[in-house]
C-alpha cells in the first residue's frame, strides 16, 4: 500500500443513501458533501489523491448485521474497504464476530450514541473479548456526536483509559482526535498514551497550533488521517493537514504507514 488511506468514511448501498444523507443532514444540522454512495466516495477520492478508504457502517438495531455484512461483502475492492458492524443488544456477538473475521474483514465500527451503549459497560465485554480472540480492530466513535446532547457523555477519554487499561489488547480506534470536542480532556489524559486515534472531523474545529502540538505529542504509531466523509470533504481534510507542516516522517505514519500496518492482512 503505497498512497494515502482514508481511515474514516461513511457510504451507504445506494437505494439507501438517497434516504439516509437527508436525514442526517437533518438530524445533525450538517450538509453532506458527497450523494453517500460508494461510487461518489470513490470519485471524491480520485479529486483528493486518496489511494484507499475504510468504510465505516453502524448497526442501528441487531438484525442490521447481515445486511451490512452482505453489503460490505458487495463493495469491497482495493480502493474500498468495509468495516461491518454488531450491535451490543445481540445475542449472537460471538458468532457474528466470528464470520466477520471469516469473510476477511480487519475489524467493525461501533457507535455509543446511535447503539446506545456507554464504553466500559461490563455487557460489553464479550465483545471485546471476541475482538481479541480474532485480533480484529474497532473504530469506535467517541467524544460528543454533532446529533446528540452534550450530556450523558458515554465515550469520554475517562471511559477510553478504563477500557484499555481493562483490555490491553484491545485494537481500539478512537475518533475525531481522541473525542470530538472534548479534547481538553483528551490532551490531560490520552496524549501521549499507546492508544490509536483517527483525526477525522477535528482539525476543522481546533486552532492550528493546538492540532499540531497534539499530534507531535502522541505517539507517532498511533495516529491515522481519516475524514469523516461524507460529513468532511475528503480533499479540504487533507489540506488541514498539511497545512500543519510536520515533518515528512510523521505525515506518512499519520497518512500511510500506520493504515497499512493496521490493515496489512487484507
Amino acid at each position: 500500500m503505497s498512497g494515502i488511506v482514508d481511515f474514516h468514511t461513511h457510504a451507504f448501498p445506494d437505494e439507501l443513501a438517497a434516504r439516509a444523507i437527508p436525514f442526517l443532514e437533518e438530524e445533525g444540522n450538517v450538509k453532506a458533501f458527497l450523494n453517500g454512495t460508494a461510487a461518489d466516495l470513490l470519485r471524491s477520492m480520485d479529486r483528493a489523491g486518496i489511494e484507499r478508504s475504510v468504510i465505516c457502517s453502524i448497526a442501528t438495531r441487531p438484525q442490521h448485521f447481515r445486511s451490512i455484512l452482505d453489503w460490505s461483502q458487495k463493495v469491497r475492492s482495493e480502493r474500498l474497504l468495509p468495516l461491518p458492524s454488531v450491535h451490543p443488544k445481540s445475542e449472537q456477538i460471538a458468532d457474528e464476530i466470528r464470520q466477520i473475521a471469516e469473510a476477511g474483514f480487519p475489524g467493525i465500527k461501533l457507535h455509543p450514541y446511535y447503539q446506545g451503549f456507554a464504553l466500559d459497560e461490563e455487557r460489553l465485554t464479550p465483545l471485546y473479548e471476541s475482538l481479541i480472540r480474532h485480533n480484529l480492530l474497532v473504530v469506535m466513535h467517541t467524544g460528543f456526536d454533532i446529533a446528540y446532547p452534550r450530556t450523558p457523555l458515554v465515550c469520554d477519554p475517562v471511559r477510553i483509559r478504563k477500557v484499555i487499561e481493562r483490555f490491553p489488547e484491545l485494537k481500539l480506534i478512537t475518533t475525531h482526535l481522541g473525542a470530538w470536542d472534548h479534547w481538553d480532556e483528551v490532551q490531560r489524559r490520552l496524549i501521549g498514551l499507546p492508544i490509536y486515534m483517527d483525526i477525522s472531523y477535528s482539525l476543522d474545529f481546533l486552532d492550528p497550533e493546538t492540532a499540531r502540538q497534539m499530534l507531535t505529542s502522541h505517539p507517532a504509531d498511533y495516529l491515522l488521517f481519516g475524514s469523516d466523509s461524507p460529513w468532511a470533504d475528503q480533499h479540504a481534510a487533507l489540506e488541514l493537514l498539511r497545512g500543519l507542516d510536520l515533518e515528512p516522517a510523521l505525515f506518512a505514519r499519520i497518512t500511510r504507514e500506520n493504515a497499512a500496518r493496521l490493515l496489512q492482512t487484507v
